[in-house]
């Protein structure tokens, strides 16, 4: 609502427009109409102060590092809940009753079977294809096979695709591993839960029994809801912007895949890891903060920091719990996490990384859990998309609900030559 006004002079000219608040977090200036009444744009590369839309899904306080799911505490949600709880809160605006999770979750496990000619696309691939690359091929060929959930304007149609989503993405992700290590494909089994029938998907081979370990099983569980949903990212984005065309769902995520498959997004948490490996050992983590801390030197910490997050990233603490959990139950004894607990007790407690607020984020542990359960590094952000598959479509379904969404259209600070006239090649 608006409660206030802000002026702003332009050319000598003052306007006034709306300042408008929501339930929390900062205010926003209404600049609807600032183009027509000033004919200047605003400058924001990055969009860093841009609201690009209203929801109600996700809430950050970077300062604060707080993040709320429909108003919920993300470290509550990874304790008490499960992912399908999570998925129905951000679809749904509310936590299911106990009749209406089963109902959910009985309707996702019926989804997850994919349509068999959609094997043939994972043959189309060179066997070392990255997994990414194989994910955005499947999942926007899913429009050519579900021609009965691509009608946007229909909201059963919108859900029916929300749950294949869902559904189906723990299986591409599975198949895409499964493929690059020249292993049979394993069928979901819908007995299990969602974790538990990724990891037997991904693991399991059809000549042996598969047995899910609750740890492990737990771990996956705890890693797909911390990654459920992050408010406006560059992923997120760019499934709004796809979908704001009209695009068909499975295209609007596919497009979505293709943005955090970025080392700058989703593949932070391989980067992080491979730093921890290059230190190797918790006695040389002085040479590499020295290193961190000179501007002349490449190095960079990698899991420190967040566009977002000027403190502790709350999802980081519970990835230090589960990893710890993890890789006692695996009986990894891996000197990477050792660099890892030491040098986040030595950046909490150092002047120059408190001074850039430079405190762990969720990439910092995320690497060493999924590598410690088996994944290869290049699963990490295949993984990522598997998990925030819910959060895309559930902002995606938010913006098509929205009667005041409009195709996205962001415009720009021109500095390039002014009109000229043409001169033909042989004159110039």
């Amino acid at each position: 609502m608006a409660d206030s006004k802000a002026s702003l002079t332009v050319h000598d000219k003052s306007h006034d427009y709306d300042v408008l608040s929501g339930s929390v977090g900062p205010d926003v200036i209404d600049i609807r109409k600032l183009y027509g009444q000033t004919g200047a744009f605003t400058f924001d590369p990055g969009f860093t102060s841009t609201a690009s839309c209203e929801s109600k899904l996700t809430y950050i306080d970077g300062d604060k590092g707080v993040l709320l799911h429909r108003g919920y505490p993300i470290d509550q949600l990874a304790e008490h809940s499960t992912f399908m709880e999570v998925a129905y809160l951000l679809l749904r605006g509310e936590l299911p009753k106990r009749k209406e999770l089963d109902q959910f979750t009985y309707t996702i496990s019926r989804h997850t079977m994919l349509h068999e000619q959609l094997i043939q696309f994972y043959r189309g691939f060179r066997r070392d294809a990255h997994p990414m690359a194989i994910m955005c091929g499947v999942v926007g060929a899913l429009s050519a096979f579900y021609h009965d959930s691509t009608d946007i304007t229909d909201p059963d149609q919108r859900m029916i695709a929300s749950h294949r989503l869902i559904a189906k993405m723990p299986t591409i992700a599975a198949m895409a591993y499964k493929y690059s290590v020249g292993q049979p494909f394993m069928y979901p089994d819908n007995s299990l839960g969602y974790s538990g029938n990724f990891l037997r998907m991904t693991f399991g081979v059809p000549a042996e029994p598969f047995e899910v370990n609750p740890v492990v099983e737990q771990a996956m569980r705890t890693i797909f809801i911390l990654h459920a949903d992050h408010e406006q990212n560059a992923s997120t984005s760019t499934v709004r912007l796809a979908g704001s065309s009209g695009a068909n769902p499975f295209a609007c995520i596919a497009a979505g895949i293709a943005c955090l498959w970025g080392p700058a997004h989703g593949g932070a948490n391989e980067a992080a890891l491979n730093m921890l490996r290059e230190i190797g050992t918790p006695d040389r983590i002085p040479e590499y903060i020295a290193r961190a801390k000179d501007k002349d030197d490449p190095f960079r910490l990698m899991g420190f920091g967040h566009r977002v997050y000027k403190n502790y990233d709350p999802r980081a603490k519970v990835m230090q719990k589960t990893a710890e959990a993890v890789l006692k139950e695996m009986g990894v004894n891996d000197p990477i996490f050792d660099v890892a607990r030491e040098l986040e007790q030595i950046a909490l407690n150092d002047e120059y990384f408190i001074e850039k607020k430079l405190y762990p984020n969720v990439d910092f542990y995320s690497g060493v859990i999924l590598s410690a359960i088996g994944f290869p590094t290049s699963m990490f952000t295949a993984l990522f998309a598997l998990a925030r598959t819910v959060g895309w479509v559930a902002q995606w379904n938010e913006m098509i609900s929205d009667p005041d969404q409009k195709i996205g259209r962001p415009r720009q600070l021109y500095t390039g030559p002014t009109q000229r006239d043409y001169v033909p090649v042989d004159r110039r």
